[in-house]
């Protein structure tokens, strides 16, 4: 499947310039829509696309959010397009820079062998994890909402690690209610759990600590599961 687009830059401001994507294979799925591992044919680069389907009555926070990111712990917004389907349903796809593996297939990985991840790379995911957050929560202001390991990828060679999908995201402002039913399950904050609506971004740094028990266990710490 061949896509031929306009770009749109990072900012918003269109550039003057076609490009053709090759769309190779699927690799996400869930109900924000779908990501394509895709080849740029005039540069050969291999990128990441994001398609999700757009409320027209509404900006799309996620594109908002990723056009202000620019860190070497989160994953980069290359450009943006618009497609429509023939019913007339309209898509943004979201052009990110192309991350192999993700810290979920990692652990996986290890829990295959029967082994555990060498401490040194638990160690250095934490501390990438960390300044991801330190730099979302400090710089940005943005609350991430969804910390988990499939949201986090991984180059196998190098071990730098990104932070991705900021389809949850939200700039939280005290006093302003918020949805409590948000973040997956396992890596869900006490606060969030019981209902709160009123938070702030701990509930990311929760749910990282939860991601580092999954880390050293191979499997995902629930130490109250009959809540979740």
């Amino acid at each position: 499947h061949i896509i031929v687009t306009s770009i749109e830059g990072r900012n918003g401001q269109a550039k003057q310039q076609t490009i053709s994507y090759m769309a190779e294979r699927v690799v996400g799925n869930g109900s924000f829509g779908t990501v394509f591992q895709a080849k740029c044919l005039e540069t050969g680069e291999t990128v990441a696309i994001k398609k999700v389907l757009q409320d027209k009555r509404y900006k799309n926070r996620e594109l908002q959010t990723m056009r202000v990111l620019d860190h070497p712990n989160v994953v980069a917004l290359k450009h943006c397009f618009f497609s429509k389907t023939e019913k007339e349903e309209l898509y943004l796809n979201l052009v990110l820079e192309y991350v192999p593996e993700t810290a979920h297939r990692v652990i996986k990985h290890y829990n295959k062998m029967n082994q555990r991840m060498p401490l040194i790379y638990a160690k250095l995911y934490m501390y990438q994890i960390c300044r991801s957050l330190a730099y979302i929560h400090n710089s940005i202001g943005v609350c991430h909402r969804d910390i988990k390991p499939q949201n986090l990828l991984v180059n196998p060679h190098t071990h730098q690690l990104k932070l991705c999908d900021f389809g949850s995201a939200k700039v939280l402002v005290k006093g302003e209610p918020n949805i409590s039913y948000i973040c997956s399950r396992y890596y869900r904050a006490p606060e969030l759990i019981f209902g709160a609506t009123e938070y702030t971004t701990a509930i990311d740094v929760w749910s990282a600590g939860c991601v580092l028990a999954e880390l050293l266990l191979g499997q995902a710490y629930i130490p109250w599961r009959q809540w979740c």
